[in-house]
């Protein structure tokens, strides 16, 4: 029998989401979904919900919980990451509270800045305790990773394993829709050209009939800032580098220097930047999930239609070996030679039969170039940091994060990271 692990399975909803896609695909009849989660209630609920989901839409496929990781890896062809090292409370909100402190304000905290650094540094140990079950119980399993930081641990993936790594996010297949349903565009029978790295890839061309769209997106975008909305930060970024970037404007907004500033607190509100978003958004999400979680886990006549992810198609296409193009995140062959070789791009991939193989896209405008490698420096330094567990690749990566550099002294840095240490160190190994 054929085997899909889903490592974080107590994600109940996107758990849904993914493994309910799968339910719905054909090609993927017979197949075990192994489930394991380190939270036994939240596994056990996703479970419930999944079986009610097989007994509606696909009785062939088997659903299992496991209590031991090796075992739920253990000849899976394809294994899905959904971790998060610490969870909510108490991870995500000391990254946020102690910097705080120190003046720093951030939005969402799980890609890069100081929040991202240090979620990375909790998860890429268990990442690589994970590599070595799958090395020795499932060594040819491709492993789709959706955790962020994605380009942190997608490329200590890539680079310090031997397992096969693709890292997928939800921002490639959304961005052109939205921008055109924010602009009352039509965008059917478009074609888009995106690529750069994980939640600062770049819409570099957009085109129907031939003709280029973005002399009129502009337009209409120049038009809309005159009033406030939730896309300012994105828009101001296409009006002075020339092109609208993929993920949404609370996360772009702590990737830059120039938005999050205590010199210009007046910005929060012209921009209609949300500090402190993520945690606000986790508290909702568990208020809300207490109202739903019966709903959700016990209903028999529970629906689902495939979502816009991309796990159940990639693994369709490498099962049938009909090709899927997606946006995907792997180490930069190549692939855009004007960015490093070290880092993890976002770029077009095609899944076919038994691999992935991603698409040439050329060199980006350098002012987009640019931009990205202000990220990537802190991504790189803090991979090598949590290889080596050294502090001072841990101090450089921070001090080199384009918001955190851009308001804190070197000595604050050092010194913010020292008190992160100490709160996170039930969840790091020992760095000297």
């Amino acid at each position: 029998m054929k085997k899909i692990t889903f490592i974080g399975a107590g994600s109940t909803i996107f758990a849904k989401n993914v493994l309910g896609d799968c339910l719905l695909t054909e090609a993927l009849n017979g197949f075990e979904f192994a489930l394991y989660d380190i939270d036994a209630v939240r596994l056990k609920e996703s479970q419930l919900m999944l079986e009610n989901m097989r007994d509606r839409y696909n009785t062939s496929v088997s659903i299992i919980s496991y209590d031991d990781r090796k075992q739920a890896l253990k000849q899976a062809g394809y294994v899905i990451n959904a971790i998060q090292v610490g969870g909510y409370k108490p991870a995500t909100v000391i990254d946020f509270d102690i910097p705080k402190r120190y003046g720093l304000r951030q939005t969402i905290a799980d890609t890069v800045g100081i929040g991202g650094i240090f979620r990375s540094l909790r998860t890429i140990p268990v990442l690589f305790d994970i590599a070595k079950d799958m090395e020795e119980v499932c060594p040819d399993a491709w492993l789709l990773n959706y955790t962020n930081p994605m380009a942190s641990l997608t490329g200590a993936m890539l680079r310090h394993t031997n397992v096969k790594t693709v890292g997928l996010c939800h921002s490639v297949q959304v961005c052109t829709k939205d921008l055109f349903d924010s602009l009352g565009m039509d965008h059917e029978g478009t074609e888009e050209r995106i690529a750069g790295i994980n939640h600062m890839a770049w819409l570099l061309e957009i085109k129907k009939d031939g003709i280029d769209l973005y002399p009129e997106i502009k337009r209409r975008a120049r038009e809309k800032q005159k009033t406030k909305h939730n896309d300012m930060v994105r828009f101001e970024l296409m009006d002075k580098f020339g092109c609208y970037v993929t993920e949404s404007s609370e996360h772009n907004a702590e990737y830059h220097p120039y938005f999050i500033k205590s010199r210009y607190p007046e910005l929060i509100d012209e921009l209609q930047i949300p500090l402190d978003e993520y945690p606000r958004r986790c508290a909702e999400q568990i208020k809300n999930w207490e109202t739903i979680r019966d709903g959700i886990i016990n209903n028999q006549n529970l629906t689902h239609e495939r979502s816009n992810e991309y796990g159940s198609r990639i693994i369709e296409a490498m099962e049938t070996g009909r090709p899927f193009m997606f946006g995907g995140n792997v180490l930069n062959t190549g692939l855009i030679p004007n960015l490093p070789a070290k880092a993890v791009v976002e770029v077009p991939c095609a899944a076919v039969k038994n691999q992935i193989m991603p698409c040439y896209s050329g060199e980006l405008p350098e002012q987009l170039a640019a931009l990205n490698r202000t990220n990537i420096n802190t991504q790189l330094l803090t991979i090598e940091a949590a290889v080596t567990l050294k502090k001072e690749a841990v101090y450089q990566a921070a001090m080199l994060d384009p918001h955190t550099s851009a308001e804190l002294s070197m000595n604050d840095i050092i010194s913010l990271c020292d008190d992160l240490f100490e709160a996170h160190k039930d969840w790091l190994p020992a760095y000297h």
